[in-house]
């Protein structure tokens, strides 16, 4: 494992942050870079507990319980189909009054609360903790006990700000999916599909590919104040390994070109192409290469570009091209 790359955040400007970091499509450490929000600077669970009380909507959201024996680790049950946690409806206010009283007790339930609207729940508080790297952008926040969440990918980018406690991130790159094992994609903890073999103690029988991944992974321990850059499709193992802790953290598109995404191309393409012959799998795949992921440059860079019809800049072709699509899924 080696280190993540780090600057200080301090000062960053927009134009910066996008230009030298967001385009680079590599996940970055940017310390100190939220130093100075009021959130920050609440130095104990109570005094969290108060502040955050501030701007409580009153919401009832779902909190994730478990047990002691699984230490924070929520995960799938031994056969897929479960999971070792149960949800539970409640308000924030009472899963946070539940949260400190557990810190007090021995062998008590650890809860956690994640991916929660800031806008919804907590009105106010991205007013008072801005973000100016991502204007307009909306904020999530996550609180809970020490949890251990399991290595999966986002397909958005991602900012996260630790807020409170200290969180451990384990990244792998996105060609190391196959090395990973992915768990299924249509039963999951809370989304995206989770790396079953970085989730869980090595194992070389069940997941020999693993320990050549494991080699590459990146590592980064964050303090309050410290943010990741994680660019999306990276796979992330998330430990928070103090007793209490927050985390803020902003999901957007930063090369969006229009209202669809990419993760909707890759189902498509799943249905029409992944159970053909091999042979025709690779004709396509030079087509994909050609035409989708140019490698070797703009697929009509022989011609002028006055010949490169809806080939030509997307911003003028994304409409044109749109409307095909919808009319080949209608059948016309």
């Amino acid at each position: 494992m080696s280190g993540i790359a780090e600057i200080a955040g301090s000062n960053l400007s927009p134009e910066r942050f996008r230009r030298d970091i967001v385009e680079d499509c590599q996940p970055v450490v940017l310390r100190g870079l939220v130093l100075g929000w009021p959130a920050v600077a609440q130095k104990t669970p109570a005094a969290m507990r108060a502040y955050l009380g501030r701007y409580d909507a009153g919401g009832t959201m779902e909190a994730f319980f478990g047990t002691p024996g699984i230490a924070g680790h929520y995960y799938y049950d031994g056969d897929l189909t479960g999971f070792n946690f149960r949800r539970r409806q409640m308000p924030l206010a009472a899963a946070l009054d539940a949260m400190l009283d557990n810190l007090e007790r021995q062998g008590a339930e650890t809860i956690y609360a994640g991916s929660l609207p800031v806008v919804d729940y907590l009105p106010g508080f991205a007013d008072s903790n801005p973000m100016p790297l991502l204007a307009g952008i909306d904020s999530r926040i996550w609180i809970g006990q020490a949890a251990d969440i399991s290595a999966h990918y986002d397909t958005a980018d991602n900012l996260a700000c630790v807020v409170a406690g200290r969180r451990r991130f384990t990244l792998y790159s996105p060609d190391l999916i196959a090395s990973l094992y992915p768990g299924p994609i249509d039963n999951t903890l809370s989304g995206q599909p989770v790396s079953l073999a970085a989730s869980q103690p090595p194992d070389a029988a069940r997941f020999p590919r693993f320990f050549a991944a494991q080699a590459k992974a990146l590592t980064a321990e964050l303090e309050p104040g410290d943010a990741l850059y994680l660019p999306k499709l990276w796979w992330h193992r998330v430990q928070s390994t103090a007793p209490f802790n927050i985390m803020v953290n902003y999901w957007w598109d930063a090369f969006l070109c229009g209202p669809d995404a990419p993760y909707t191309a890759m189902l498509l393409a799943m249905i029409t192409l992944a159970e053909r012959p091999p042979q025709e799998r690779r004709a396509w795949k030079s087509l994909f290469d050609h035409y989708v992921f140019r490698e070797d440059g703009h697929p009509l860079a022989h011609l002028d570009a006055a010949r490169h019809g809806v080939l030509g800049p997307l911003k003028d072709n994304y409409g044109r091209i749109r409307a095909r699509v919808m009319q080949l899924l209608h059948g016309t």
